[in-house]
């Protein structure tokens, strides 16, 4: 209809109708993605206080903040200043970063059932730490971090060069089957290291479950210039994943180069999940199940996907690492696990409940 039709048509003429209902719709659609993301905030503010509060030694949420701003030297305030505050920093920071590289990798796949460690990233960062103890005998936190980082780098370029060899660009289902290859081979070189080695299989034994324990300040700043590099690529390559998402020539279309919107991609998953991985170690679930969950709360568009995400994931992180320091008293059980557990049961669910479409 024209403009100037649109412009004259009365309330109740027909001709109003469709662009009334349309403008609806927006409104609605916009007001329930906003309400989705002021809950999530809340439920983000309420799983941090829990971290803060709840442990081996329970500090009320009213202290703990009390504590965080006075200039106490009780044994209460150090562990929460030196222990529980950083625990918890550096959860949210994982959490959002797993949780955005998650909506970013099924965005590039149109798979809303890939998961970040089909690049290898995973694989390659396991690889990197058990090779670092078996051959160079280095052990602790501060080298896992950095070797496991360098493994999930070059695991991840690997994969794309892969991808992209002879003529072929680096399509979602070449991107997928080279990452499946990829991580299938790098899983068995790293069983090979630990089966011929007893001390890499000791520490990979624990570094694999993933641990937010003993990960204090220098971890979080070590790892945040990746995150935070990854993060801004992840959110400005929004549009470009939308369009994309209608297909290639489509994208093509509307401008979108392709070669540089997945590699942009791919960057940022690198990034986000191979600075995650490396600072606490392998969790799973949380770069699979959120953005599904994100998508099923606001839709498929990449940018409010991403911003859910972004709130979801260190929510989930948190309550994981948090009901992992309280299902057992006096000990403690790895974050990686209980997120795995508590995950399984919503991922089969949504799928269960909710037919999965292609993206």
């Amino acid at each position: 209809m024209p403009v100037a039709d649109q412009l004259s048509a009365e309330p109740g003429d027909p001709r109003a109708e469709p662009s009334a209902r349309t403008e609806a719709s927006v409104v609605a659609r916009t007001a329930r993605r906003t309400a989705v993301v002021l809950i999530g905030l809340g439920l983000l503010l309420v799983a941090v206080a829990l971290s803060l509060s709840l442990g081996s030694n329970p500090i009320p949420i009213g202290r703990a903040w009390h504590l965080l701003l006075s200039g106490d030297d009780s044994f209460a305030s150090t562990v929460l200043r030196e222990q529980r505050l950083p625990r918890t920093a550096v959860a949210v920071a994982v959490g959002a970063a797993l949780a955005l590289a998650g909506s970013v990798m099924q965005s590039l796949t149109r798979n809303p059932l890939a998961d970040p460690g089909i690049l290898g990233i995973n694989a390659g960062a396991s690889l990197a730490v058990v090779l670092a103890v078996a051959i160079a005998g280095t052990s602790g936190l501060w080298f896992y971090l950095w070797f496991a980082f360098l493994g999930a780098g070059a695991a991840a370029v690997g994969v794309y060069l892969l991808a992209g060899t002879g003529r072929q660009t680096a399509t979602p289902a070449r991107l997928a089957l080279a990452g499946v290859a990829v991580s299938a081979a790098l899983a068995a070189l790293t069983q090979t290291v630990i089966l011929a080695d007893q001390e890499a299989y000791n520490e990979f034994r624990y570094w694999v479950a993933g641990s937010l324990e003993g990960r204090g300040w220098s971890v979080l700043w070590a790892v945040l210039p990746f995150l935070g590099a990854g993060a801004v690529i992840a959110l400005a390559i929004g549009p470009a994943l939308n369009a994309l998402s209608l297909g290639d020539e489509t994208g093509r279309a509307l401008g979108v180069r392709l070669t540089t919107a997945r590699g942009l991609a791919m960057a940022s998953v690198t990034l986000l999940c191979g600075g995650a991985t490396a600072a606490v170690g392998p969790i799973g679930f949380v770069g699979l199940a959120v953005p599904m969950l994100a998508r099923a709360l606001v839709g498929h568009d990449q940018r409010w996907v991403a911003a859910v995400s972004l709130i979801l994931g260190p929510t989930w992180v948190l309550l994981a690492d948090t009901l992992g320091r309280r299902i057992v008293p006096h000990q403690e059980i790895q974050v990686g696990v209980v997120a795995a557990v508590i995950g399984a049961p919503v991922f089969v669910a949504v799928v269960r409940r909710r037919k999965v479409p292609a993206l």
